[in-house]
């Protein structure tokens, strides 16, 4: 299990995804956060977990994804199954994990 060095490593990892979605993220906080993972806004903020930094790296990519996909999936249906099924593999399985360490 790799971890993440530090936070720059982890938005270096996020502006990577986002280029490769082709999607404009505006601003990236690695914050804390007490309910969720990750959160995005319309205006291309993203702000993630800082208990992120200490987990599984595949972790923090299954959440980069799930958020830069609500950019032009704004919910959980067919289609952003589709796609994360796409980038990530059997993505259920790291929601699973996910959840676990909740």
């Amino acid at each position: 299990m790799t971890h993440w060095r530090d936070r720059d490593e982890f938005k270096a990892r996020v502006r990577e995804w986002a280029a490769k979605l082709e999607v404009d993220a505006h601003a990236i906080y690695v914050r804390p956060m007490r309910r969720k993972w990750a959160s995005c806004s319309t205006a291309g903020t993203l702000s993630f977990n800082d208990e992120l930094i200490n987990m599984d790296t595949k972790l923090g990519d299954y959440v980069i994804v799930h958020e830069l996909l609500h950019f032009s999936v704004p919910n959980h249906g067919k289609l952003w199954r589709a796609l994360m099924r796409a980038h990530l593999g059997d993505y259920e399985e790291l929601e699973k994990r996910l959840q676990a360490a909740a």
